[in-house]
């Protein structure tokens, strides 16, 4: 559906991309920039009722990157289905021949206290914030594995960090894309295939209600794209991490621990306020800071090293 850009580094030429929410805000400036830099992109945002192809954001943003001189095409899955993964993968393949880059970025919220919180409400945003982002991934890691390359790039949130009031359900779905982003960063490597999480700062239709216009300029998605670009590349050599970026700006995320202090029965709450402060560490896995654990507890008198 056109001829690929030479405007930008050609580093992309002859990858494809899938890019969820790519109708607006952060997701289209990936499609975009994407498409810039050589990749053939599955635009994909659902399709809002009576809209034809041309009217959808998807198929709004595929005619950004043709009238450039990109190649795209339009997906209009939605992807808190669960076989919206299965089609938009089906549909590279059968569009661009191939499949090298996934990046889930479609995303909801449903703000409120927790106690004003509905189930349904809970269950509304993890079907989009997370299993959106499983869905995809999970129907892409056969291909990506059996080519032995690939990029994952899931979306999550400060929220998902550090949390925030009346974001329980929003940060509880980014928390678990985390958790995913991990495993499969830590079970694709030996293959090839990286994975990664990127947590933006943006303007969108999600942010809009909390952004002035200075902020609107500031916080403009394009700036959050280079970062995604170059996850989504050959010179991208990390994986596993939490990258939070906006403005122009990008910074690490990750998990600690502190060292073990000792815990006795009538000192708990001494052992607990030990701990405040300290430096914290991060592992590769589960089971590297078990056997952290274990070398701490032999270490501190409690048993022997394992």
């Amino acid at each position: 559906m056109g001829q690929t850009m030479t405007s930008a580094p050609q580093d992309l030429q002859g990858r494809t991309a899938i890019v969820t929410g790519a109708g607006k805000g952060l997701g289209r400036a990936y499609a975009l920039h994407l498409a810039s830099r050589g990749a053939a992109v599955l635009v994909n945002n659902r399709r809002h009722p009576g809209e034809s192809d041309a009217q959808t954001s998807a198929g709004q943003t595929v005619a950004a990157i043709c009238a450039a001189g990109g190649t795209a095409d339009a997906n209009w899955s939605d992807v808190s289905d669960a076989a919206s993964g299965e089609t938009m993968v089906a549909q590279a393949l059968q569009s661009f021949g191939r499949l090298d880059i996934v990046v889930a970025n479609a995303g909801i919220d449903k703000a409120g206290s927790f106690h004003k919180q509905s189930l349904a409400d809970f269950r509304a945003v993890f079907d989009v914030g997370f299993f959106g982002n499983l869905y995809l991934a999970h129907a892409a890691w056969p291909h990506l594995v059996q080519q032995a390359y690939g990029r994952v790039i899931l979306t999550a949130s400060s929220a998902g960090l550090y949390a925030n009031h009346g974001m329980a359900a929003y940060a509880c779905s980014k928390a678990a894309v985390i958790g995913l982003m991990r495993t499969l960063a830590i079970e694709g490597r030996r293959y090839g295939v990286l994975a990664n999480v990127i947590s933006p700062y943006g303007y969108s239709q999600m942010t809009a209600p909390f952004m002035s216009v200075a902020m609107q300029r500031d916080f403009d998605p394009a700036l959050v794209a280079p970062l995604v670009g170059w996850l989504a590349s050959a010179a991208c050599d990390v994986s596993g991490e939490v990258l939070v970026s906006g403005a122009g700006l990008v910074r690490r995320a990750s998990v600690g621990e502190s060292d073990a202090v000792s815990l006795q029965a009538d000192c708990v709450g001494e052992a607990v306020h030990a701990l405040q402060g300290q430096p914290h560490h991060s592992y590769a896995s589960a089971i590297e800071s078990f056997a952290k654990f274990q070398q701490e507890h032999a270490a501190l008198g409690k048993g022997p090293a394992p």
